[in-house]
């Protein structure tokens, strides 16, 4: 077993949240950690110069195609897990299976995962606003089979897939070293919910620790961060990356039209993550 604990999650679901959490209840600090440093403290798993670091000959990761970098990730996570001290978090969109015959999550120095998984009403709304897409431009990207981000200077390209498919992948097969959180329980009861990560990750449980842990990775203390110093992970389209990071923004925003292609698409998840709307309006 491995050392590489996936924070794992479909874009805009919550993943720098438990992140932020994560960070925190790990350094207990008298202040909360800066959300600009986060990256360097644990890592995404798309992160560009990581994969830099194993191109010769004056190659760029702009340079090579999807097949070429996935063919690169297992050993870029082996180098990940190698260069960590013990547990070692790794933040990734990438769904759980394989593009073509290349895996996208490398087994062998995987010790877990901790899956977050969020309403795709909400998820659509808060991803128009983050992007700069249109409600229905967004609605058609979830639902494309094999979908994905950029090749960027700062990310490699991630196999994200639909909504639907990433979910199922992620969350289908229990297994002892896999925790899955509902975006909205961590909303309505963080307490509850990280205490949860606590007890999966084998700690004690520590009442101040995680009071601590929870006030500095609050939705506002995020948000004010942002406001004072700005985020290095925004994308370049997005105003902020901290918007309101609330439940239900669907209501006021989606046509009856639109909750039901979203519901078409992505109804038997949803179902099982109870996020099937009842009355509309």
């Amino acid at each position: 077993m491995g050392n590489i604990l996936w924070v794992a999650s479909y874009p805009k679901s919550g993943n720098t949240w438990v992140r932020a959490f994560l960070e925190n209840y790990i350094q207990n600090a008298e202040q909360g950690v800066d959300i600009n440093t986060m990256h360097k403290i644990s890592t995404a798993e798309s992160a560009a110069h990581r994969f830099q670091a194993r191109l010769q000959d004056g190659r760029k990761t702009t340079d090579l195609s999807l097949d070429e970098i996935c063919a690169l990730r297992p050993a870029v996570q082996a180098d990940i897990a190698m260069q960590a001290h013990g547990t070692t978090f790794v933040k990734t969109h990438n769904y759980l299976g394989t593009y073509k015959e290349y895996p996208l999550h490398n087994s062998s120095v995987t010790s877990g995962s901790i899956y977050i998984v969020r309403n795709p009403l909400d998820v659509t709304v808060s991803m128009a606003n983050y992007f700069g897409y249109s409600i229905d431009e967004t609605i058609a990207y979830m639902a494309e089979e094999m979908t994905g981000t950029p090749n960027e200077p700062e990310n490699v390209p991630q196999v994200i897939t639909s909504w639907s498919m990433h979910v199922s992948s992620w969350t289908q097969n229990p297994e002892e070293a896999k925790l899955v959180l509902r975006y909205e329980d961590i909303l309505d009861d963080p307490k509850k919910v990280f205490r949860k990560i606590e007890s999966f990750l084998g700690l004690k449980k520590d009442p101040n620790r995680l009071k601590n842990a929870i006030k500095h990775s609050s939705f506002a203390q995020l948000k004010a961060q942002e406001s004072k110093r700005g985020f290095v992970e925004k994308h370049e389209n997005a105003k902020s990356f901290f918007r309101q990071g609330s439940k239900n923004q669907w209501r006021q925003v989606l046509s009856d039209e639109q909750v039901a292609k979203i519901v078409e698409h992505h109804g038997e998840q949803m179902a099982r993550f109870k996020y099937l709307p009842g009355k509309l309006r």
